[in-house]
């Protein structure tokens, strides 16, 4: 069921790494938003609000998020025998609990569901892997094909990661006969106790490499730098993770590749701010344009348009110019884009202009500023 599940440092918005502190503001953050109780009825909000506890009760515990950094929901799946997410309170989980119930009752497995021997060599997927990517705003806005480099794991093209040089192959572990695990017996006063360890022969693999690879010295894999190229959808903000399934590390034992997760970082415009899928700019406009209305040029992500601004407008009076915003990652559909004027006031003026705004200070009466006529009569009211 792996595959159906997000990332769950995803589902907390955090970045793999996260300390503890940043994990138990995430949730608090994130339990809040979904809590029940104020999203009565909402379903969507409900099965959030689930998804939420199962990424906290993962990552908020040191073992279960240290096996979940290396194996992904593998390393906290109780079928995939890395101890799972309800290993109790026994050290090595569920495989531990099998051979301690194993030994007491005469080995060969506990209520069917078989001995180590089945999960020591099993396969195991590859690690998942993180690497930030910077972008630019319009990039951001409108999607963007990019390339990257990686230094890591791969299958060693040499022996095609099965670890043997080429013209030979490995052979079944005599000692443990290809289980990767001896048996022992102790005596106790409670009677005989059967336990098991990895072999020491094949350090628990199952197979002895009688001549490595050259290349990769029998681990299957080798680092290298590789180039990935990568389709940024148009939407994309800060801290935005997109998966690129198969491209993490080379899985263990045939089992298959992690996960790359690219997470965007995206650099601020130089006239534009963002807020989700909206937009907002702030133009400076004159006092006669104010006034009198006028038509300004506002810029937009895809070009200028023209806007007219009404005779009157106050500073700080805002507009919206419906669809000018980012498109949205999951319902595709266009933000806004908000428009705030401001109104600037001369701060050099020559003796000329001097004169013409005091014939216009003396040529406007009182009854023309509304905001200040009423000031004025509730400062008057207030100290009469």
């Amino acid at each position: 069921m792996a595959e159906n599940k997000r990332d769950y440092y995803e589902v907390l918005g955090l970045k793999k790494g996260a300390t503890e502190d940043e994990i138990k503001k995430a949730f608090r953050k994130m339990a809040l938003k979904y809590h029940p109780d104020r999203n009565a009825g909402d379903k969507e909000a409900e099965e959030k609000f689930k998804e939420v506890n199962e990424a906290y009760s993962v990552l908020s515990d040191p073992e279960k998020k240290q096996k979940y950094d290396m194996f992904g929901f593998a390393g906290v799946d109780p079928n995939s025998g890395f101890g799972g997410a309800g290993g109790g309170g026994f050290s090595g989980g569920f495989e531990d609990i099998f051979d301690m119930f194993g030994g007491m009752f005469g080995g060969g497995g506990f209520g069917g569901f078989g001995g180590r021997t089945q999960r020591r060599n099993a396969p195991v997927k590859g690690r998942d892997l993180q690497q930030s990517l910077t972008i630019d705003f319009t990039e951001a806005a409108f999607g963007a094909k990019k390339n990257i480099s990686l230094n890591k794991y791969v299958v060693c093209s040499t022996c095609n990661g099965d670890g043997a040089a080429p013209g030979t192959s490995k052979r079944t572990c005599s000692k443990c006969g290809g289980t990767g695990q001896v048996m022992s017996v102790r005596r106790t006063a409670f009677g005989q106790f059967q336990s098991s360890q990895p072999c020491p022969d094949c350090g628990g693999k199952g197979v002895i490499i009688d001549s490595p690879c050259p290349d990769c010295k029998g681990a299957g894999k080798i680092r290298k730098l590789i180039k990935i190229d990568i389709n940024i959808p148009a939407g994309v903000d800060n801290d935005s993770v997109i998966p690129i399934r198969g491209q993490g590390e080379p899985g263990e034992n045939g089992g298959p590749a992690g996960d790359l997760y690219i997470v965007i970082r995206v650099k601020p415009h130089e006239l534009f701010k963002r807020d989700g899928d909206d937009l907002w700019i702030e133009i400076p406009i004159r006092f006669d344009q104010a006034a009198l209305g006028d038509n300004i040029t506002v810029p937009t992500l895809d070009g200028k348009v023209a806007y007219n601004v009404p005779a009157g407008t106050q500073p700080g009076t805002v507009f919206r110019l419906k669809g000018k915003g980012v498109k949205s990652v999951r319902t595709g559909r266009m933000g806004d884009l908000y428009v705030t004027v401001n109104l600037e006031v001369p701060t050099k003026l020559n003796a000329a202009q001097k004169k013409l705004v005091e014939e216009m200070r003396n040529g406007i009466t009182d009854a023309s500023y509304k905001k200040q006529s009423g000031f004025a009569k509730k400062l008057k009211d207030l100290f009469s």
